[in-house]
C-alpha cells in the first residue's frame, strides 16, 4: 500500500537533482546541466464520414523526442565538443548510447535514462561581456532517436 504524503515525508526525502553521471559510450563525461530529457506521443484525431458525433476521436501517433542540452565549462585547450562535432560534420561520427544518471546522497545511481543512437546536432559558444562575472560555459545539443528509463 502507498504512502501517504505526511507518512512518506518522514521517511524518504525525494531525490536532489544537482548530482548526476553521463556516460558516453564507454566514458563518463562531466557537464554543469542536462536539460531537455523529454519524450512525447503525437496525437492523431481522426472523424469517421457517418459518425453522429461532431468531434474526432483520438489516437496516439508517432513518437517524439526532444534534443538533450549539455553544458560544461570551457577550460584551455579543451577541444572534446568541437572534436565530436567536426566527426559528424565529416560524416564519420558513430551513433552512441548516452546514459544520464541521477545520482543520490551516497553519490550511487538511482535513476537512468538512455537515449538510443545519440549524436551532435548544435554546439553553442559561450556568450562574451567584459562585466560578467560567471565561467565561460558552451553547450551541445544532442539529437536521439529514443529515450528510456533504464
Amino acid at each position: 500500500m502507498a504512502e501517504t504524503g505526511k507518512e512518506q515525508s518522514k521517511s524518504t526525502w525525494p531525490l536532489v537533482k544537482f548530482q548526476f553521471s553521463v556516460k558516453i559510450g564507454d566514458k563518463e563525461a562531466f557537464f554543469q546541466e542536462v536539460t531537455g530529457l523529454s519524450a512525447e506521443i503525437q496525437q492523431i484525431e481522426y472523424r469517421q464520414g457517418n459518425s453522429k458525433e461532431f468531434s474526432t476521436v483520438k489516437m496516439p501517433g508517432i513518437k517524439k523526442f526532444g534534443n538533450v542540452t549539455l553544458k560544461k565549462g570551457i577550460f584551455k585547450d579543451d577541444k572534446g565538443f568541437w572534436d565530436l562535432y567536426k566527426k559528424v560534420v565529416a560524416n564519420t561520427f558513430e551513433r552512441s548510447t548516452i546514459t544520464i544518471s541521477l545520482l543520490d546522497e551516497k553519490n550511487e545511481v538511482a535513476m537512468s535514462w538512455t537515449l538510443a543512437n545519440a549524436f551532435p546536432c548544435k554546439i553553442t559558444v559561450t556568450d562574451m561581456k567584459s562585466d560578467a562575472n560567471e565561467p565561460a560555459v558552451e553547450t551541445m545539443e544532442l539529437a536521439h532517436e529514443g529515450l528510456a528509463l533504464a
